[in-house]
């Protein structure tokens, strides 16, 4: 199915990830998974999450396979790959998104997380939304993924108990890591969401380019301009059409 694991997707802490082929022609992208540190807590995570979704903004769990110390889990391919590619502050030859087709991701993205928290039989909780688990198809319709981290509960809990930090650092919220700051609620995701969505308006570029305020606390520099009557610089290449949507996404994203 792998090709002999040929065809390599990407990689990380959780393992690989390869591109496949099922028999009836179907591309799948295939999660090889390192072997498991915790009992294999994130696999089973990850297809008890993922087996009861099915929405159209949810990356779709073909399959999966267990022999032995080896787990594997099959996926929808996704042929644009994922989010991060698009808006990598890392990559100067990063393909250019339009507005439009940010804020139809935005949007997709929005919707599916309301699926999570509202339109299951019980609430998931994913923990872990970023631009690297938001998947893209050949419409550049986004998927949320990676639901190793993810969480069930009933859907009348207002807060969950969790026994250690999850996410990823400049996603997550603050709560996550310090318990001190307030209750753990479905509000981490919609937290992560917004970290996302600023992104996606390019704001997290334009703070890092600035020495002044590149070790502010990212929420606490954009609330400051805000307090202060300043404007965020978006795009000036853009035309003003593209600059209302970016001040609303920005705006959106502040209400978060």
């Amino acid at each position: 199915m792998t090709r002999s694991f040929k065809e390599k997707l990407g990689e990380g802490g959780y393992g690989s990830v390869y591109k496949g082929k099922l028999r009836s022609g179907r591309d799948v992208a295939v999660k090889m998974l390192s072997k498991p540190k915790d009992g294999g807590q994130d696999f089973m995570n990850e297809v008890a999450t993922i087996g009861r979704i099915h929405h159209v903004n949810v990356v779709g769990l073909v399959g999966y396979c267990v022999e032995r110390t080896k787990r594997a889990l099959v996926y929808d391919f996704m042929p644009n790959g994922s989010l991060d590619k698009y808006i990598s502050t890392s990559q100067e030859q990063s393909p250019v998104l339009s507005w439009q087709r940010k804020y139809d991701i935005v949007l997709g993205v929005a919707r599916g997380i309301e699926y999570l928290h509202r339109g299951c039989d019980v609430r998931i909780l994913h923990f872990d939304i970023k631009p690297h688990n938001i998947l893209l198809d050949e419409n550049f319709i986004p998927k949320i993924s990676d639901f190793g981290l993810a969480k069930l509960y009933p859907t009348d809990n207002s807060t969950v108990s969790l026994t250690a930090a999850c996410g990823t650092i400049g996603y997550v919220a603050p709560e996550l890591i310090s318990r001190s700051i307030g209750a753990i609620s479905y509000k981490a995701d919609v937290y992560s969401f917004g970290m996302l969505l600023m992104e996606m308006v390019d704001l997290m570029r334009n703070v890092a380019a600035n020495e002044e305020n590149s070790s502010q606390y990212f929420p606490y520099w954009i609330y400051d301009k805000f307090n202060k009557g300043n404007e965020i610089v978006v795009d000036e290449e853009a035309n003003d059409d593209e600059k209302e949507m970016s001040r609303k996404m920005s705006l959106v994203a502040l209400c978060l």
